[in-house]
């Protein structure tokens, strides 16, 4: 009897590819807000506050769903999750779009978060059942890469199109798109690689996840057992937010008013910080996976991230080539967080793989949903009533105290990184066994 071989990796990034693209999808509708400012302000009459609380409505929703995406992805698998995420990311999307008051465009930004919260939790599954072990880490900070080639297409891009087209036609664009993915992965993408007729990768503790599997809310306790899912959880929340507050929603802004640029050139300038952090994704993931090691790795982008933001964020006068070089820094090293989900997949039995996901993705998002609107509410709390073109015009004191919250947050992250045990990228099979790579 012939035994079937593994998927070639041709086929297994295919399968991966569509996922990605909903991922790509989602991150777009996470930061095109920063470009729409204005547009937004004037269409639903809001002010910072407004606004930052409309931007965030994407990311409590998509916070809630995690812990519930990452059980439905280890009890569904990736295709119907993915599927039903594009679907009614579509919806949501098209609704954003039509929305004649703000009560639908919110609704629109929740069910659009909500939706494609699926999509990073969904692809790391496929990582898991598609790809070797080895090779996890560094294709999740690929699909980081994928996120955030979206975030790219909504800085200069999409500020461009602004100039042809109105901002609902672009939304509106964006909702057939999605829904197209939602088509495309119902098609081709499938669970595991028996489904297309090739060996399954056997994971270490299969057996036991078959015999044992607990029930639903069981897998959510058994987790937090284990001190290193409370540290990750929360740790890659300050990396992310800081990243996606600055590029994401007051970045552009402040570096407009402040730095004298056209709203394309500060565009331009958080577009670089997406790119930087798109490369370090992968990077640091390769690197942690070559190095075997999780927490140096992670510990160090942190800290060098945390010096980049410092400088950008509280040296007002910096020339524009450092400026840009600092930004650069704070997006590679940013990168360092797509670390978390290898260790913290490591950090529980391997049954748990998709739960812990979701819970770590939970506090990866916490980050931009506290600190967008908390920005927003310190901005107007310090804004001295000076008005353009019917918007609010912050100074730079504003900005530095709302974002000093960025600071703080990857201070405390750098000091809890420390306290985490390091797995030297040993997969939990059972509570005092380990499988470590070959």
């Amino acid at each position: 009897m012939m035994t079937q071989s593994t998927p070639p990796l041709r086929i297994a990034w295919l399968v991966w590819g569509l996922g990605a693209l909903l991922y790509l999808m989602g991150f777009f509708q996470r930061v095109a807000p920063a470009v729409m400012t204005d547009e937004l302000m004037r269409t639903f009459s809001i002010n910072a506050a407004g606004l930052g609380s409309l931007s965030a409505l994407y990311f409590y929703s998509y916070v809630a769903m995690q812990i519930p995406t990452g059980i439905l992805a280890d009890r569904w698998g990736p295709r119907r999750l993915l599927a039903a995420g594009a679907l009614v990311a579509a919806l949501g999307t098209g609704l954003f779009a039509l929305a004649g008051s703000l009560f639908w465009a919110g609704t629109g930004r929740l069910l659009i978060g909500g939706s494609v919260a699926v999509a990073f939790v969904g692809l790391l599954k496929v990582a898991t059942n598609w790809f070797p072990t080895r090779l996890f880490a560094l294709v999740s900070g690929l699909a980081l890469f994928s996120g955030i080639v979206g975030a790219v297409f909504a800085g200069p891009p999409l500020r461009l199109m602004m100039a042809w087209y109105s901002w609902r036609a672009i939304i509106a664009g964006s909702a057939v798109v999605t829904l197209a993915i939602c088509i495309g992965t119902w098609v081709f993408v499938r669970d595991k690689p028996s489904e297309k007729g090739y060996a399954d990768f056997v994971q270490p503790g299969a057996t036991h996840q078959e015999v044992n599997q607990p029930g639903i809310m069981g897998g959510v306790v058994e987790i937090f057992r284990y001190t290193n899912t409370w540290l990750i959880c929360f740790i890659p929340g300050a990396v992310v937010g800081a990243v996606l507050t600055f590029s994401g929603l007051w970045g552009v802004p402040c570096l407009a008013t402040h730095h004298n640029l056209s709203t394309a050139g500060a565009s331009t300038l958080t577009t670089i910080l997406m790119v930087a952090w798109a490369v370090g994704g992968p990077a640091f993931g390769w690197f942690s996976d070559r190095v075997e090691r999780r927490k140096t790795p992670y510990l160090w982008g942190c800290a060098v991230a945390l010096v980049a933001w410092t400088g950008i964020l509280r040296l007002p006068d910096l020339p524009m080539p450092l400026l840009i070089g600092l930004l650069v820094i704070a997006g590679f090293c940013s990168g360092c967080m797509i670390i978390g989900f290898a260790y913290a997949k490591e950090s529980v039995p391997v049954h748990l793989a998709g739960t812990v996901s979701g819970v770590v993705n939970m506090g990866t998002m916490a980050g931009p949903m506290i600190l967008q609107p908390a920005v927003g509410w310190i901005l107007d709390q310090k804004w001295q009533g000076q008005m353009e073109n019917g918007i609010r015009i912050y100074p730079l004191e504003a900005y530095q105290a709302g974002f000093a919250l960025m600071l703080a947050w990857l201070l405390l992250a750098c000091v809890l990184l420390v306290f985490t045990r390091e797995t030297n990228c040993c997969q939990m099979v059972y509570a005092d066994e380990q499988v470590c790579p070959s």
